[in-house]
This record gives C-alpha cells, sequence and structure tokens, in this order.
C-alpha cells in the first residue's frame, strides 16, 4: 500500500498532514504554486551569491547569461521533480523509495536533513545579518527571533503557502522593482574582482539553488491539485525569481561594488534601500521556514508516525543555535557540494521516474531496494569532484587536496572552466538510462 493513501485527510484540518499516515489535501492551484515557488526564490541570499557568478573580465552581458543558462536548467529539473510528486501525492524523500527502495532512501533523507539545517541555518543568518546592518544593532536578537517565527511558521505550513502566495509575494516585489529602479539610474561599469573562474563555474553556482529545492520539493507539490500546476509552478516561479534576485546582485555590484560595498551594503546605499531591504528580510522568513519544515517531514520516511510538529521544534532550535555561531563566509563551498551531490540525484531520478509506467512507481513500506541506482548517483557525484572539486578550508583542506590530485592523475586541467553540473548530469543520465532502458524495452515487448 502506498504512503499516503490511508486514513483521515487533513483536509479537515486544513493544513499539512501531521504524519504519514494521513493523505495530503490537494488544495494548491496554479497561482498559490506560482506564489509559493516565486516567493522562495525571492531571497537576500541569491544576490548575495552574486558575487560567485561575476566573471573576472568584469563582462556585465556574460554574468546576466550564466544567470539565465543557470536557473534555465535548474528550474527544469525542479519543475519535472515537482510535478512527479504532485503525481505521486508524497513527500520528497518517500518518492525516492520508488528509486532506491524504502531502506535505501534513507542515504539520500540523510544528506537532505544535512542540507535543510544548513539552508536554514544560513537563511537565519542572512536575516540577521541584513537587519542588524539596517538598524545598526547586534546580529543575535535578530537570529534568535527569526529563529523562533521560522519555526512558528513550519507548524501551519499550509495556511503560511496561501498568505505567502496571496500577500507576502507582492510586498517582496514591490521592493524589488523598487531597486531595481534605484540600480539601474547609476553607472553600471565592468566588474573588476569576479569570483567566477569561467561561464560555466558561474552558471553552476545559479544551477545549485534550483537544484537545491529538488529533494523537498515534492514536501508543497503533493498538495497541487495537478503535475501540470505543480511543475509549472516550481520551474517557472522559482526559476524567475532566481533569475531576478541574481540580476539584481549583479547590477548592485556593478553600480556600487567599486566603492568597496558587498551586495547587503550596495542595496542599502539605494536611496530608501534600508526599508526595502527590511521588507526583503522580512520576506525571508519564507525560506528559512520551508527548510525547518521540509527537515522534519524528511525525517518522518524513517520514522513515519512521528509528529512533524515535534520534528519542526527540534530542528529549528538547531538551525537557531548554530546560526547565532555560524560565519556566512561557508556559502559559496556549501552551494557547490550540494550541486555535487543533488545534481547527479537529479538526473537519475528523471531518467527513472519518466521510464516508469504510470501507477508503477512504489512508494509502499516494502519498495524493493534498486542498489544499481546507487552507481550513477555515485559516479555523477565523482564526475562533479573532479571536474570541479569542492573548495573546503580547514579541517576539509584535506578533501579539496585529494580530489584535485586525482585530477592530476588523469590530467583534467583544474583550470578547465566546464560545468560540473552538466558533466555530472551527463554522466548520471547515460549510466541510468544504461541500467534501465534493457528492463523497460523488455516491459514493452511484452
Amino acid at each position: 500500500m502506498s504512503v499516503g493513501s490511508t486514513t483521515r485527510p487533513s483536509a479537515a484540518r486544513g493544513d499539512a498532514p501531521l504524519t504519514l499516515a494521513e493523505r495530503p489535501p490537494r488544495t494548491l492551484g496554479l497561482r498559490d504554486s506560482l506564489g509559493l515557488w516565486g516567493n522562495l526564490g525571492i531571497s537576500l541570499l541569491l544576490p548575495v551569491a552574486a558575487v560567485f557568478v561575476v566573471l573576472p573580465d568584469g563582462s556585465l552581458g556574460t554574468s546576466l547569461a550564466a544567470i539565465v543558462v543557470g536557473a534555465l536548467i535548474g528550474g527544469t529539473l525542479l519543475g519535472l521533480a515537482a510535478a512527479a510528486g504532485a503525481r505521486e501525492q508524497v513527500p520528497a524523500m518517500v518518492l525516492l523509495r520508488g528509486l532506491l527502495g524504502r531502506r535505501s532512501s534513507y542515504l539520500p533523507t540523510a544528506l537532505n536533513l544535512v542540507q535543510c539545517i544548513g539552508w536554514a541555518t544560513f537563511e537565519i543568518v542572512i536575516i540577521a545579518e541584513a537587519a542588524s546592518r539596517v538598524l545598526d544593532a547586534p546580529r543575535w536578537p535578530f537570529a534568535l527571533a527569526a529563529g523562533v517565527l521560522a519555526t512558528a511558521m513550519a507548524l501551519r505550513p499550509l495556511g503560511v503557502v496561501r498568505v505567502l502566495a496571496r500577500y507576502a509575494v507582492w510586498a517582496a516585489l514591490a521592493a524589488l522593482a523598487y531597486l531595481f529602479a534605484q540600480v539601474l539610474a547609476e553607472p553600471l561599469p565592468p566588474i573588476s574582482g569576479g569570483g567566477a573562474t569561467s561561464f560555466w563555474t558561474a552558471a553552476d553556482i545559479v544551477i545549485a539553488l534550483p537544484i537545491s529545492w529538488l529533494p523537498l520539493a515534492a514536501d508543497y507539490t503533493r498538495h497541487a491539485r495537478s503535475a501540470r500546476i505543480a511543475g509549472v509552478g516550481a520551474g517557472v516561479g522559482y526559476g524567475l525569481a532566481t533569475v531576478v534576485m541574481f540580476t539584481l546582485g549583479v547590477l548592485a555590484l556593478a553600480a556600487y561594488g567599486s566603492s568597496g560595498l558587498d551586495v547587503v551594503d550596495a542595496l542599502l546605499a539605494v536611496p530608501l534601500g534600508a526599508l526595502a531591504v527590511l521588507v526583503l528580510v522580512v520576506v525571508e522568513l519564507d525560506e528559512a521556514f520551508a527548510n525547518l519544515y521540509s527537515t522534519a517531514v524528511s525525517a518522518q520516511n524513517v520514522v513515519a508516525r512521528a509528529d512533524r510538529r515535534l520534528l519542526a521544534l527540534a530542528v529549528g532550535t538547531a538551525a537557531t543555535v548554530l546560526a547565532l555561531t555560524f560565519d556566512i563566509a561557508a556559502y559559496e563551498p556549501f552551494l557547490f557540494l550540494i550541486g555535487a551531490v543533488f545534481v547527479p540525484l537529479a538526473g537519475v531520478f528523471v531518467v527513472a521516474y519518466w521510464l516508469v509506467p504510470r501507477g508503477a512507481w512504489d512508494t509502499s513500506d516494502s519498495a524493493p531496494a534498486r542498489p544499481a541506482l546507487l552507481v550513477p548517483w555515485a559516479a555523477g557525484f565523482v564526475a562533479y569532484q573532479l571536474t570541479l572539486p569542492t573548495y573546503l578550508t580547514g579541517p576539509g583542506a584535506g578533501w579539496t587536496a585529494w580530489w584535485t590530485a586525482r585530477q592530476t592523475d588523469l590530467g583534467i586541467d583544474p583550470a578547465n572552466g566546464w560545468s560540473a553540473s552538466l558533466v555530472s548530469l551527463a554522466v548520471a543520465v547515460l549510466l541510468t538510462a544504461a541500467v534501465l532502458l534493457p528492463a523497460a524495452a523488455r516491459g514493452r515487448r511484452r
């Protein structure tokens, strides 16, 4: 029996199920889905990451092209995963039971728990950092308040989603329109000192943002009224928001970066920029809430009868404590590591899901193990690291050194400039097809 096909629906309570034993209410239409994913994409972490997509030659047009290409690739993969979640009506990690089997799905679940806690921590950090700069106050009270509010929001997720889709997104769009108008009124000279090493490494940073939501997407799209609504809402809503937010960051750096300002200070330098940034800070709470909620839902793949509210409280407390001590400097390696783990998983999932006949995707407690599909995922991860090793410092420096040595052994130029995401995706897709196509062909003949 498939998870989520039993007992009473939570629609009676008007919110998401408390456990996996309840059916999810399907209440989200296209406007709700577009509003939800657009709002999730409106995050200050994206313009902050814009420095990593700026090329050293300072070409504004090339950086903007990398943003569009990265958002198109990442948004397409996100939309496909979102549509599958709506069709199967199960959370994202339960959806992966059909790919790897119930027990084997615990591996991506564990990795996703780490990712979600990391994202929630970074979201709380950027909220606190921006608020402290706007109000010229210590950071810790804002981190504490953001953690408490995001945790409270995670207790009533569908109610929060409706508010975000109908109200918060419009406030965010108004703030963004004002910031764009002010930034575009300034001269936009070439940007010096960009953090990207090539067009494709810049695109990899952008791809990592939509991909980071792929292991969470079905947690929300299981409530969509159709797979089409879910796919369009996630792919288009988040993809467009990604383009907008990265572009704002690049333009702000062009307008104010020559004065030595980072992105947050550049936005604050805009007339009345502090007010617009405060609006975005408030809206930022939705990303922290979404990661806390998805951490709880992901854990239910292992402990199905655990109450998501208690799990959200525990995770919210942990993320808040981490945010009080964390530094945003760890953000770039975190993005590349997310890409290395989840881009090949996306390739394996998309190929496997769309090769399986409709209705045959097994998400039950007895879903059989498919260890052969761990191979293309692992191979994709290796391909990503061999193309672009994740740069870590301190205790993690040995990781970077080991993969760099393997590049030398294989004759791979460390400055190759290739897209690690596309190389990884190609390896995962081709190997998955090699594993599954013979069986799919035999099934069609029968």
